[in-house]
């Protein structure tokens, strides 16, 4: 085992909930800056750091068998711009369910953009851990490192 049999993180990796709930770009990259050997290791780093699953809110399912292939299991919740609501809530049980259930989770969209900033602050308000909603915007502006477009702000505020 070299140093590369622990894998190498995946880009962008942002704590939103310390040592239980993480988000980042696409193991691998995106576009013309994906990479087969960079996905393998970020995956393996995911595993060998103990996440117990992996949520891609990407709209195709883009390698998905890599993560069965490397025994951690992985699940495809596409974003759904039609009916957000509904897939906002089933999302936010689903992710309650493992974190109650200590599962160790990484959820991760094409980039980190506002999209998925917004659904992770959407989240943090859904579950309580902060009440007011302008509390989560600014709490999420300041994990993200900048202030959220629209988009992101309206998914927090749809959170309830």
């Amino acid at each position: 085992r070299g140093k590369w049999a622990l894998g190498i993180t995946p880009r962008n990796f942002t704590w939103i909930i310390k040592d239980r709930l993480a988000i980042c770009e696409r193991p691998g990259g995106v576009g013309d800056n994906h990479r087969r050997v960079r996905r393998q290791e970020e995956i393996i780093w995911l595993r060998e750091n103990g996440f117990g699953c992996v949520i891609s809110i990407i709209s195709a399912p883009h390698n998905l068998h890599n993560y069965e292939e490397l025994q951690l299991p992985a699940r495809h919740r596409p974003f759904n711009s039609d009916n957000p609501d509904q897939y906002l809530a089933a999302l936010y049980t689903e992710i309650r369910d493992l974190l109650a259930a200590n599962t160790k989770l990484l959820v991760h969209a094409e980039e980190l953009g506002d999209r998925i900033m917004g659904v992770m602050g959407g989240y943090i308000r859904w579950s309580g851990l902060v009440e007011e909603p302008t509390q989560a915007v600014q709490l999420t502006e300041r994990i993200a490192g900048r202030q959220l477009d629209p988009e992101a702000r309206a998914i927090i505020l749809r959170a309830r």
